[in-house]
């Protein structure tokens, strides 16, 4: 589990971009100022968590973003991975005037009632990073997160050589995104590597969680020589804490290094990278979920229409049974390409 220290500076970072998006937010009502977002349709942001750094870095990404382009947002809100708080939140968006809301569900089932309200009233919601099961969505932003499951195992099943055994936390099996990885996680180990055996464990992403179990593990299985994260902000830490705790914190290269494939593209996974503490990770696009989640919200509020296909950003735009979804590109970060300045956890402060 992360340190107390790191936690709290995680959650004061969030307030601090809280407390930007609100002053922005009362900005708006001044007309005489063009950055204001003043006569723009007002936006709602609902944060999905708050002890995250890929959320968090989203957070600051967003504030970015409304500055940049002058939108008029409401009180930013954070439902705190509590769907019944986002419910809350979303009500007083609604209540005070959006005409577009930007949200993050982490339960995608427990959603649909309140996406459908949203629908009758007219108001288009863009999801971002999790695909709500059912309900109406405008947009979801989002990258292919079961490509995130099929390169984790590909890169991972050639580290090992097609033999061993391998731990992975899974995220909430609840949310589309853990099943995602973990369907597709699985899938490509059964198909090409079935030398390697996956000892599968559930975390409702958490990090004490997934220390706690990887622990157990170690004990049953002292042969491990693999890991999955599915979240690199959620399991880094806790993860390698543990490591180094029981001498198995070996560098890559070294006899007894447990390989490991992340999920996220957060700066600390970049420098675990360059010190060969883990292998890869798959990069998490927090600027551009950031950066489309705006475009697609302010598009909505001003009755914008799009169809499934290619963009003009590299991605492609596909039909779903409740709204479309714009699949952003997520490449893979190995020591061979952890410096690029194109990924955005090079761009952002640890």
């Amino acid at each position: 589990m992360k340190p107390r220290s790191s936690r709290i500076a995680a959650a004061a970072a969030t307030l601090v971009v809280l407390a930007g998006f609100a002053t922005a937010c009362n900005r708006g009502s001044d007309s005489s100022s063009a950055a204001s977002g003043g006569g723009k349709p007002k936006i709602g942001i609902d944060l999905p968590r708050a002890d995250s750094d890929f959320w968090n870095s989203y957070a600051q990404y967003l504030k970015s973003g409304v500055s940049s382009e002058g939108l008029n947002i409401l009180p930013v809100s954070n439902s705190g991975n509590d769907v019944t708080k986002l419910v809350a939140n979303v009500q007083i968006f609604q209540n005070t005037g959006a005409k577009a809301i930007v949200m993050a569900p982490q339960d995608t089932g427990a959603i649909a009632t309140t996406l459908d309200a949203l629908a009758a009233k007219k108001i288009p919601v863009v999801s971002v990073d999790t695909r709500p099961d059912q309900g109406q969505v405008y947009m979801v932003v989002r990258a292919d997160n079961k490509a995130y499951g099929t390169k984790a195992c590909e890169f991972l099943g050639k580290q090992l050589g097609g033999k061993g055994k391998v731990a992975e936390f899974q995220g909430s099996l609840d949310s589309i995104n853990g099943r995602d990885r973990s369907q597709a996680f699985a899938s490509c180990m059964k198909s090409q590597f079935p030398g390697i055996q996956v000892i599968e464990l559930p975390t409702d992403w958490k990090g004490d969680v997934a220390s706690a179990k990887l622990q157990s593990t170690l004990a049953a299985n002292p042969d491990l020589n693999g890991i999955y994260m599915q979240a690199g902000g959620a399991f880094l830490q806790p993860t390698l804490a543990l490591l180094q705790q029981k001498g198995l914190l070996k560098p890559v290269g070294q006899p007894g290094h447990i390989a490991i494939v992340s999920n996220d593209g957060i700066p600390a996974e970049f420098d675990a990278i360059r010190q060969g503490q883990i292998d890869a990770t798959v990069s998490q696009p927090a600027d551009l979920y950031a950066k489309y989640a705006l475009f697609y919200a302010e598009a909505a509020a001003e009755g914008k229409t799009f169809q499934a296909g290619p963009t003009d950003h590299q991605s492609t735009i596909i039909s779903l049974p409740n709204g479309l979804e714009d699949q952003l590109p997520a490449p893979l970060v190995t020591k061979d390409n952890v410096d690029d300045t194109s990924l955005w956890g090079n761009n952002v402060g640890h």
